[in-house]
């Protein structure tokens, strides 16, 4: 059955017409109040009181008499250059030493925009002359700075993967759910993720990528292969490294279930830390490495042969990873942060 009745509202707001305006200055010459002008016309009469001192002027008869009265021209006028003065307005030529500083950090260094207004906002490096994270976004979908969206490697990111449930046979050691709970919340240093990211599928080099949860310090070594051999001897490396230490920065690794890991405990198992395994296919539960495991992507993409790759690049990508100002830390950085918790234990 067909509705006969509408059920959208009449907009209560609107601005007048030149048309409208005329209307107004009929009626009111004709003597009529305002409420009268405003039921005619369809508005309230405090946009009539408001509309008639808007568009009223004084003149001067013949004689020298001056008198007041309403022109919807010079309402119309008056109207439109209000209009025109109304909006926020583009803050380029006040902040443009910002702008510039956004343009180098974005392009040369790869810094998300929120990095940059977190971080110069953090180290007061413009007081006041700078934009806020939102309309530098703004400015450059609009084209007025030299970022373009293609720019910004997560802002064109499309995910087209399928989620899929499956079982998982390898059981390798203890499930993240014997993981202490206060591993989850981040407020106690020393709780890592660990993974592998592969090059070329065979006969290539790998890299060990270590996220510390609560910093975001990220570690990143070169293995010659991904086997769990390679991976033993990268974590005996990093044990001699923090020597005594050791068992307070590790507390804890959590790995997935890839066959690399299989010797992982074995390989703390004179010191202190805990390893833990996440479910099967579920690298949500090791999300930080995973995000930093994509943020390695931009310096070493998917197919590149890690043996290929310099021992420079690594360390840049590394380097990077620890120097970005996070949101999540206050705008400081991950390096900033863990050399605070070394400091503790020292």
């Amino acid at each position: 059955m067909a509705q006969t009745n509408s059920t959208t509202t009449r907009r209560t707001f609107k601005h007048l017409t030149a048309f409208d305006r005329g209307k107004i200055a009929a009626l009111y010459a004709e003597g009529k109040s305002m409420q009268v002008i405003a039921d005619i016309v369809g508005c309230h009469k405090s946009t009539i009181s408001r509309e008639l001192t808007r568009g009223t002027v004084t003149q001067m008869k013949t004689g020298k008499t001056m008198f007041k009265s309403y022109f919807p021209d010079t309402g119309q006028i008056k109207y439109e250059q209000n209009r025109q003065a109304c909006g926020s307005k583009l803050k380029l030529d006040d902040t443009i030493d910002f702008i510039q500083f956004a343009e180098k950090k974005i392009l040369e260094d790869n810094w998300s925009p929120d990095a940059v207004c977190g971080y110069a906002k953090l180290h007061g490096l413009f007081d006041d002359a700078m934009v806020c994270t939102k309309t530098l976004y703004t400015y450059i979908d609009m084209g007025l700075l030299g970022v373009k969206n293609i720019d910004l490697p997560l802002k064109v990111r499309l995910n087209t993967k399928k989620k899929r449930i499956r079982q998982n046979k390898r059981v390798l050691g203890r499930s993240i759910e014997e993981r202490p709970a206060e591993v989850a919340q981040r407020e106690e240093f020393g709780h890592w993720e660990i993974d592998t990211v592969i090059g070329k599928k065979s006969q290539d080099d790998a890299l060990m990528t270590l996220t510390e949860r609560k910093t975001r310090k990220e570690i990143i070594v070169r293995v010659a292969a991904k086997n769990s051999e390679a991976v033993s001897a990268s974590i005996a490396d990093l044990h001699n490294n923090y020597g005594s230490l050791f068992s307070h920065v590790f507390k804890t690794i959590t790995a997935d279930n890839g066959s690399e890991f299989a010797d992982l405990g074995l390989s703390v198992k004179n010191v202190e830390t805990e390893v833990y395994f996440t479910h099967p296919y579920t690298s949500s539960e090791r999300g930080t490495n995973e995000r930093h495991n994509g943020l390695i992507r931009r310096f070493i993409p998917k197919g590149k042969a890690i043996a290929s790759v310099s021992d420079v690049t690594i360390s840049y990508a590394e380097n990077w990873c620890n120097q970005l100002p996070r949101k999540i830390l206050g705008y400081r950085t991950p390096e900033e942060c863990f050399q605070e918790e070394l400091a503790l234990l020292a």
